[in-house]
């Protein structure tokens, strides 16, 4: 079993420079397969059927369903690779059933009318008085809710976005999503092309100075953490008494789109998920909203017949 963990190394420098993984999917491999030759070695099983089985029993009694997905899938893909450079001469996972049945695990999601409060509340405070410095700071982070919303990014994919793929003038802009998957988004909402277009026009020699879009006030990259630290801010302003998340923002563009009848294909497309499956599950919200609305809104509601 040794000599198929020295591979470990070799194997995450190859996802990182071969693959391009992102750094953070490297960071779940290295746990996940340390993990589990940990478990081999303090139980003295090899890594065959049996020592396999064994661990994914293990995993799935202390883990969630999404978690063991991803180690079943982390360790697969490094046998795979054991498999192809002929480290070992069989797959043990073609004898090995990794098939269970997951829990439905809905997003959570954000109402229309939370978003226009927030929105309503943010645009308010624009017009009260306030230092030059609060002013610019606040129509950066209008820009960066609005943007959110507009667009259904990855929290991490507005963090990312560089100045040099944005076309400010045809509001068509170059997303680097997961897995290094590139996919181009526009923005028509002339309301959200104006936040944007301000913002710009007060950063824009900061932007010049370096590569990313949005920033923070030390004019450098605006962070994820720094994203969900001003939302939380502006969310406790407006009075809304919910936790809202910027993923939040994803769920809702996408809900909000298939409420809207816009065909699910479309939406995959832009949310950037490579499988139609991992987009249905927005199928499951539209289908609890419509279930409220024909609790709450169908006339035969109103009908008193006995």
């Amino acid at each position: 079993m040794i000599k198929y963990q020295n591979q470990l190394p070799l194997y995450l420098h190859y996802c990182l420079n071969r693959k391009e993984l992102d750094p953070k999917t490297i960071k779940a491999y290295r746990i996940d397969l340390t993990q589990f030759f940990q478990y081999l070695s303090e139980r003295g099983m090899e890594m065959d059927k049996d020592g396999i089985n064994q661990y994914l029993f293990y995993v799935h009694e202390r883990y969630k369903q999404r978690t063991v997905k991803r180690k079943i899938a982390s360790l697969k893909a490094f046998i795979g690779y054991l498999e192809y450079e002929e480290i070992i001469e069989e797959n043990p996972f073609r004898k090995i059933n990794t098939k269970f049945k997951e829990e439905i695990i809905l997003p959570r999601t954000i109402p229309r009318d939370i978003v226009e409060h927030l929105l309503r509340k943010m645009y308010e405070e624009k017009e009260k008085d306030m230092t030059t410095n609060e002013k610019k700071f606040l129509i950066r982070d209008i820009a960066v809710v609005e943007f959110l919303f507009a667009t259904g990014l990855r929290v991490s994919e507005l963090s990312a976005l560089r100045r040099e793929d944005m076309d400010l003038h045809t509001g068509i802009f170059l997303i680097k999503g997961k897995g290094s998957k590139e996919r181009y988004m526009q923005i028509e909402n002339r309301e959200v092309q104006k936040a944007i277009e301000e913002y710009y026009s007060l950063f824009q020699d900061k932007i010049g100075q370096q590569e990313y879009f949005f920033l923070n006030k030390w004019g450098n990259r605006l962070s994820e953490q720094a994203v969900r630290i001003m939302l939380r801010k502006h969310v406790e302003k407006a009075g809304i008494p919910a936790h809202l998340t910027p993923h939040m923002f994803r769920h809702a563009f996408a809900t909000l789109l298939l409420e809207e009848d816009v065909d699910i294909r479309y939406i995959q497309k832009m949310l950037g998920h490579s499988s139609i499956v991992t987009t249905q599950i927005y199928t499951y919200v539209a289908v609890e909203k419509q279930k409220e609305i024909l609790r709450l809104k169908h006339p035969r509601n109103k009908m008193r017949i006995c």
